[in-house]
């Protein structure tokens, strides 16, 4: 039997590690769609009809969890019923005490082979429970609550916590994706496509914009200091000017001087 999925992340680089990883661990597996936000994955679930969706936690338009509510509400027919949710996260409070209960599974960012193949075996088993006359190992799926009575579990958690910073970074060095702790970047500057992520040791890209890590990163950490640039506080070596006039930053373990705009220029007041 072909088992179709859609596969839903808004980081392309993700969801090229994750269908390569699938590929290795059920290469029979055919993923029909891949969707960049949550809006995309209930459209392209809607449309192509899948047997499992894979959706990432966090996504534009509509979270993860807020896709998989509207996927278990498309209506059902003869040859197709809701799709199995598996979450993708890179943050472990959703999936300890939520995801283990049986109705969903979780894959933990950067998707391991070891912990993905686990993850493909309990799915198969859910698949093959679903045909009444495969019976031989039901008995061994743990039982499990409603789908939406989950999903409202954790719509809770997400809204009754305060949003958790960003602690790594899942970047591209060179033909490799890395992840790289928060706390090691010493600055983020983009430019119109990319974002270059800078440590000590390491240059690498990501394709999330600064507006978008303002939101994501820890304040007290990681000081906006110019339209295209973030700079670890606790990374700042000495401020100067330049002939022109400019207030530039140094940053131990970089050569680079990073140039602070006018708006910013507050910042230092006093430095």
């Amino acid at each position: 039997m072909t088992v179709r999925a859609v596969l839903a992340d808004d980081e392309r680089l993700m969801r090229e590690q994750l269908r390569a990883r699938l590929t290795e661990v059920w290469p029979e597996l055919e993923i029909v769609a891949e969707a960049k936000n949550g809006l995309e994955a209930v459209a392209l679930t809607q449309e192509h009809k899948p047997d499992i969706c894979l959706l990432d936690i966090r996504m534009p338009g509509l979270t993860g969890v807020e896709a998989a509510k509207q996927i278990a509400q498309l209506p059902e027919d003869d040859n197709w019923c809701t799709p199995e949710i598996v979450f993708i996260t890179a943050y472990d409070q959703y999936a300890v005490e939520a995801f283990e209960q049986g109705v969903a599974d979780y894959v933990l960012k950067p998707a391991e082979r070891e912990r993905l193949q686990l993850t493909v075996e309990r799915l198969k088993k859910r698949l093959a429970a679903r045909d009444p006359s495969a019976s031989a190992g039901a008995d061994d799926l743990p039982t499990a609550k409603p789908l939406q009575q989950l999903l409202q579990r954790l719509s809770s958690l997400q809204s009754g916590q305060p949003p958790r910073h960003l602690e790594w970074i899942q970047a591209s060095v060179g033909q490799e994706i890395r992840m790289i702790p928060v706390t090691e970047v010493l600055f983020f500057i983009s430019d119109e496509k990319y974002t270059r992520v800078q440590t000590e040791t390491v240059e690498a890209l990501i394709r999330k914009p600064i507006k978008e890590l303002v939101d994501e990163l820890d304040p007290h950490l990681f000081w906006q200091i110019h339209r295209s640039t973030l700079v670890n506080v606790k990374a700042i070596s000495g401020i100067s000017r330049d002939f022109r006039g400019r207030q530039l930053v140094s940053v131990r373990g970089a050569n680079d001087k990073l140039e602070v705009s006018r708006s910013y220029t507050h910042l230092f007041k006093g430095m």
